[in-house]
């Protein structure tokens, strides 16, 4: 019989004492690391807002979540079934290999035999757990940079919608939770620089930045935890307007955006902001003159850094702050995107 899990405030102070009476009766998935334990794991405990329940391993991988190294959640269904274990380590060790029956009947064991253990263990069959596999590490690869369609055909989808859909529970939206309504949506911008991934509700744009850029990991999972997994993917009507101003900007047609934006930082980073948006198109300015702009002309280190961490590329335009010299310096897009975007703005002088 299923176990009905208590509420997560009951379930988190387990946690907390490590109580085994929940030992394989609910895990804890933890969106600030992408992992999923028992109760009784003896490492780190997270912060409550990072922690989701679950009532079956099966749940936690269908959420995205890969299994905790040191209570290893899944040993006791390897322990109690040898095929089990080896298609484990083998699925461990073929990252990105496309499964198939064939597969498991070349490692000697007989496919519905397979089939009846996974689902029995896991509530998924061995294929579908590869897939769900496959299906995280092209998330990986898509916050890496890599495009949409090579991403959906590594994780053995031919349907765009059906990627976009799975692709959205690992962002942290739990199986059966992703709707039509979502608070958030996510989706993907193609432009003549690289994909950007945009983030926008149903009237602000809260993210935009180019798919490569080596921090979109982590502000992805900032995100996450500000809107408590409330995150789809698909578009808001901002994400339509933002297309179709990127559109006007990198074809020289018109450079200014009109979409609204949400800033989520302190009030200081919110006015520094504020003063690049106030920067026009084919000028720049250095960090001294922007620190000045907002009367704190001592304060050029954290103008930078509150510079490093914008989160709405373009719109709030970050590449247009230069060195005191006029010479280029960090872009999280990339200094040669820095340039062209720099190259780009000079028509609209």
């Amino acid at each position: 019989m299923l176990f009905d899990l208590p509420e997560p405030a009951i379930l988190y102070e387990a946690l907390l004492k490590r109580d085994p009476d929940y030992d394989g009766r609910a895990y804890v998935g933890v969106s600030s690391t992408g992992i999923f334990c028992r109760l009784t794991c003896p490492a780190r405990k997270p912060r409550p807002e990072n922690c989701s329940f679950y009532a079956s391993v099966g749940d936690c991988i269908q959420a995205g979540f890969r299994a905790c190294k040191r209570c290893h959640p899944m040993a006791p269904a390897a322990e109690a079934d040898p095929a089990v274990k080896v298609l484990l380590e083998a699925l461990s060790e073929r990252k990105g290999h496309r499964w198939s029956e064939p597969d498991i009947i070349r490692m000697g064991f007989d496919p519905s035999t397979v089939r009846r253990s996974f689902n029995r263990h896991f509530g998924m069959t061995f294929l579908e757990m590869a897939r769900l596999e496959r299906l995280r590490h092209a998330h990986l690869a898509l916050a890496g940079g890599s495009k949409v369609i090579e991403a959906q055909l590594d994780a053995g989808f031919e349907s765009a919608g059906a990627f976009r859909a799975a692709f959205a529970r690992l962002m942290g939206t739990p199986p059966g939770s992703f709707t039509a309504d979502a608070m958030i949506r996510a989706d993907y911008i193609d432009t003549p620089l690289g994909p950007m991934i945009a983030l926008c509700d149903r009237t602000h744009l809260h993210l935009l930045e180019f798919a490569d850029r080596k921090a979109l990991p982590a502000e992805l999972r900032r995100m996450h935890q500000a809107f408590k997994g409330r995150i789809g993917f698909g578009r808001h009507a901002p994400l339509d307007l933002l297309e179709t101003q990127l559109d006007a900007y990198f074809s020289g047609r018109n450079p200014c955006f009109s979409v609204p934006l949400a800033f989520h930082g302190s009030e200081f980073t919110k006015t520094v902001w504020h003063a690049l948006v106030e920067i026009p198109a084919g000028e720049t300015r250095s960090y001294s003159q922007i620190a000045g702009t907002i009367g704190r002309p001592s304060a050029v280190r954290a103008v930078a850094r509150a510079n490093g961490a914008n989160q709405i590329a373009l719109l709030v335009p970050c590449h247009r702050v230069v060195g005191a010299d006029g010479s280029l310096t960090g872009y999280g897009g990339g200094l040669w995107r820095k340039q062209k975007l720099i190259e780009i703005e000079r028509q609209y002088v």
